[in-house]
């Protein structure tokens, strides 16, 4: 992980479809000095997508300056649920900005009462109180706080565990990245808190026995009991997939909850807002969580989450002791209603069932071609992903899964950086209005960019491979 996308200009084939149009060096020559000064003036983590300097976005496409179209698979990172730039979510902000409020704090606002009536409307049942926050990390943060009051009333001071999950991602916050489970990204905190701790993800790739019973040996190891754990913090499926547990396993798990008064929480913040053919991704597992976590496809473009639940976890703490400083910008709050209703009235959640086998298949199909080193292919609604490992192996390969996304960066097709506990995934996430034809061109281009780079690595191997037999040969002469 952590690999860098070279901004010095090349040439690439010109690219003319419907969908894509690629007709200058990448990146642009222009766009240098900006990559530059985002270079001089930002850390250097900030540096891991493809060189494109957006112009702008509308829909499934992407545009720079320079007359280059690329079709959209990242959605921004999965949050233009409704399409980038839609006609109604701009209208709404505008709107909301000639009104005369664009902040007001946590004092009551129209717009705020507006939202939170309408995600306590897509709630299941008993979840109608909503908490609106600014980003994934700050949603989750918030529901380790929720769970651990919650244990401390249901148990005293030994019931504040969390369980988080190997794998796992929940943001980039101290709270968020210890329950999360990529090692390489806490690796910071040094002194983690001894109550979290991860249990293995029944992806059935990665961890192969995927029984509930591994949950359990989990905290069995840890020496912990049900009495210890306040709540279960889990991807309703897991992005760097995307994998989902099977849904027996979930079942059991939320019976577990249930029984020791556990707070069972879901993190739909990628998984919400249609993605998966369903609303909430949890409906595919048929339980229902204690807590909600939600945000990226909220609103389609401002910076807005929530965390969604009973009242008897969401009103443990007194009036004004949780509260955002940003919570409910009535701007955001304008922009998420319209991106909702937009999903909701174009059906934009039946588009991902509908398109579910088609990205499935292509996904498959390119793994089958490649099982050596394409080593787990998923798809579910509108999200896929192909697991890239080193031939033969289930190792890990992040600079081949780079490779890839760069030539379809080149090739007019844009996803973000890949991801994974070792940057192994490319990921697939383009906006829910994405029509058939452009998701199966999107396939095409995505198979042509993984046979030019499995060749090109086949041809790397076999001149090292060539080396390597001469100079044992000349050994052996000598």
């Amino acid at each position: 992980m952590g690999k860098e996308f070279s901004i010095t200009p090349r040439p690439v084939p010109r690219v003319e479809t419907r969908y894509r149009r690629i007709v200058t060096p990448l990146p642009h020559p222009e766009s240098v000095a900006t990559l530059e000064r985002l270079r001089r003036f930002e850390p250097l983590s900030m540096r891991g997508q493809p060189p494109l300097v957006w112009d702008r976005a509308e829909n499934i496409f992407v545009f720079d300056k320079y007359g280059n179209r690329w079709l959209d698979w990242s959605g921004g990172v999965l949050v233009a649920n409704a399409g980038h730039g839609a006609t109604e979510v701009k209208q709404a902000i505008l709107d909301q900005v000639h009104s005369g409020l664009i902040y007001n704090y946590v004092f009551p606002s129209e717009e705020r009462a507006a939202l939170v009536e309408c995600l306590a409307g897509f709630a299941p049942e008993g979840l109608k109180k909503v908490f609106l926050l600014t980003t994934g990390a700050e949603a989750v943060e918030c529901a380790i706080k929720l769970s651990r009051a919650h244990g401390l009333k249901a148990g005293g001071k030994r019931k504040i565990g969390i369980v988080g999950f190997q794998r796992g991602f929940h943001g980039r916050t101290l709270g968020a990245q210890q329950a999360g489970g990529i090692p390489g990204q806490k690796a910071w905190i040094i002194n983690e808190d001894p109550a979290i701790l991860n249990a293995p993800f029944p992806d059935g790739y990665w961890q192969t026995d995927t029984g509930f019973e591994t949950f359990l040996k989990a905290l069995e190891r840890r020496g912990l009991t049900p009495a210890d754990i306040a709540g279960v913090v889990m991807e309703t499926y897991q992005g760097v997939g995307p994998d989902f547990a099977p849904a027996e396993y979930v079942r059991r798990l939320a019976g577990w909850c249930r029984e020791h008064r556990v707070a069972l929480v879901f993190d739909e913040v990628q998984a919400g807002f249609g993605r998966t053919g369903r609303f909430w991704a949890f409906e595919h597992y048929g339980v229902t969580p204690d807590l909600i976590c939600c945000g990226k496809g909220i609103s389609g473009s401002l910076p807005l989450s929530a965390v969604i639940g009973g009242a008897e976890i969401m009103d443990q703490f007194l009036p004004g002791s949780m509260t955002s400083t940003q919570s409910g910008n009535p701007v955001c709050c304008a922009a998420a209603l319209a991106s909702i209703r937009k999903i909701v009235n174009e059906n934009l959640t039946a588009n991902a069932a509908r398109l579910e086998p088609v990205l499935r298949e292509g996904l498959e199909k390119i793994q089958r071609r490649h099982p050596d080193v394409i080593g787990h292919a998923t798809a579910r609604g509108l999200v896929g992903g192909l697991q890239t490992v080193k031939s033969g192996r289930k190792e890990a390969d992040a600079d081949l899964a780079h490779d890839i996304v760069e030539r379809c960066f080149h090739k007019g097709l844009l996803m973000f950086a890949p991801v994974g506990a070792w940057g192994q995934t490319v990921k697939i996430g383009p906006p829910l209005t994405i029509p058939g034809e452009a998701l199966e061109e999107g396939l095409t281009v995505l198979s042509e960019a993984v046979d030019e780079a499995v060749a090109a690595m086949d041809k790397i191997n076999s001149g090292r491979s060539s080396k390597t037999t001469r100079r044992v040969g000349s050994g052996v002469d000598a």
